[in-house]
């Protein structure tokens, strides 16, 4: 059984693929873990680290079982796991990008944040729906949105929940590319 993301090598790219589409591919602890994993076994020989889903779906972001179960004693460790995940990734040396091949919603959306590039297929959908659900992200999208697409275009996704379309994305300057294929675009972004 997937544990939910499962890693491949192409090339000199390693690919992390999110592969529960039937659950809309939850970034679950388990999930985050084994990225963490990847990232700090990575070696000379790759030179770039793609992140993709399955199905229509990138990642749909926390898995929300796992938040509803975090007290307050224990959401401090859990905001800092996902910031020191999304942190390493922006601190890559080596480009990450974002193939988003779908809904990129949450934590996900963090995910993305943090990737150096972000390329999108036509039917992506970028969400932080954390208002209508009576939370906040805890993993640096705060931070990283705002200075990505402008505050006042932030806080209307952050503030409203609103739904943003690739050609959206693509003109406020959240992501760089619309391919019909992202990871194949992603794979041939940085030679």
């Amino acid at each position: 059984m997937s544990n939910g993301a499962r890693t491949e090598d192409r090339g000199r790219a390693k690919i992390i693929r999110f592969d529960r589409p039937e659950i809309r591919n939850p970034l679950s602890i388990e999930v985050l873990e084994h990225l963490s994993a990847v990232i700090s076994g990575l070696d000379e020989r790759v030179e770039r680290l793609i992140f993709t889903g399955s199905g229509n779906v990138f990642a749909s972001g926390a898995d929300l079982r796992e938040i509803a179960a975090v007290d307050g004693a224990r959401a401090r460790d859990f905001a800092l796991r996902g910031q020191g995940l999304m942190s390493s990734i922006a601190e890559l040396e080596i480009p990450a990008i974002a193939a988003v091949n779908g809904i990129c919603y949450g934590g996900a959306l963090d995910l993305a944040l943090a990737c150096r590039h972000r390329v999108a297929s036509p039917d992506a959908e970028f969400c932080h729906p954390g208002a209508g659900l009576g939370i906040m992200t805890g993993w640096g999208g705060t931070q990283r949105l705002p200075r990505l697409i402008g505050e006042a275009a932030a806080l209307e996704m952050f503030m409203t929940g609103k739904r943003v379309g690739a050609d959206e994305a693509l003109k406020i300057g959240l992501i760089e590319k619309i391919e019909d294929d992202p990871l194949a675009a992603a794979i041939a972004l940085c030679p």
